[in-house]
């Protein structure tokens, strides 16, 4: 991990910020097993039916399931729908 980064982190939980917000990492959300948002992505990679793969600042997400449907897509998050069995981070 980077010195910055380090830097970034300490000054982030001394001020008691948000870690997604301030190190612009991903927010994940699942509401059960029917819909996942993610937050602070940077682009979409795949999506089928069955696979969606998001690139985020920490690597690829890939999120498996029947039916999945991007419900919601901006510059600052997406929305996933669909019965999802699997998120995995590569």
């Amino acid at each position: 991990m980077g010195e910055l980064r380090k830097i970034k982190e300490s000054i982030t939980s001394f001020l008691s910020l948000p870690k997604e917000i301030a190190l612009d990492l991903p927010l994940l959300t699942a509401t059960g097993r029917n819909e996942v948002t993610i937050e602070n992505y940077k682009n979409l990679i795949e999506f089928t039916e069955t696979k969606i793969r998001i690139r985020t600042r920490d690597g690829a997400m890939t999120i498996e399931g029947q039916n999945l449907k991007l419900r919601q897509i901006t510059t600052e998050n997406v929305l996933v729908s669909g019965l999802v069995s699997k998120i995995d981070y590569t």
